[in-house]
């Protein structure tokens, strides 16, 4: 294809007003208050949206409610219950107190992570309650494993921590599984037997 130049003056000093008429409206003055509005309308908007948690889709090392999940365990029907998170650390391992308790924090956060892009009303509901997170052990990767089971069969979330190992413990093991934040009465059934740390 052949381009052509048009080089008339009227047709520069077209060229030359449109070039002025949108550098004003490019200026920082203009566009920041502009970019700001949209920022927050859009964040708005976003959080207007109600969230469909994605069927059978797992993130991460977690598992949010599949299609055959039912959400029993997750929300209060009752406003008054609050909810909890129990992290379960592995006490075969070995870990030493600083090791704990990183693992307990990527396994928070790891869930926190994966409800704010599926189930932001039950993190909502969880921050109004303070934010409940209890430390508990279990024996062994045996019996972590049945809790898991056992927590997504109510329909509990779950995060499991698999350790990128280069400190005290070897790579890919499960170390910290994260139950909740589901009602007090749901997550006991799992992990009201556990002992505390």
């Amino acid at each position: 294809m052949a381009s052509f130049r048009i080089s008339s003056p009227a047709f520069k000093k077209v060229q030359k007003q449109e070039r002025e008429r949108l550098g004003v409206s490019f200026k920082p003055e203009n566009f920041l208050p502009g970019l700001i509005i949209g920022f927050i309308f859009g964040f708005f908007f976003d959080l207007s949206k109600p969230r469909k948690i994605p069927g059978g889709r797992k993130l991460g090392g977690g598992s949010v409610l599949g299609k055959n999940q039912h959400q029993s365990g997750i929300m209060s029907s009752n406003t008054d219950e609050d909810l909890k998170m129990v992290l379960v650390v592995r006490q075969d391992l070995k870990m030493g107190n600083g090791k704990i308790a990183s693992q307990c924090a990527h396994a928070a956060t790891g869930m926190y992570s994966e409800l704010i892009q599926s189930h932001r009303s039950l993190l909502r509901q969880w921050e109004s309650c303070g934010q409940a997170k209890i430390v508990v052990t279990c024996k062994n990767q045996q019996e972590m494993n049945k809790l898991k089971e056992a927590a997504e069969s109510i329909g509990l979330p779950t995060f499991t921590v698999a350790d990128a190992g280069p400190t005290q413990v070897s790579a890919g093991s499960k170390t910290v599984l994260a139950i909740g934040p589901g009602n007090k009465s749901a997550v006991d059934s799992v992990t009201g037997k556990l002992r505390l740390l």
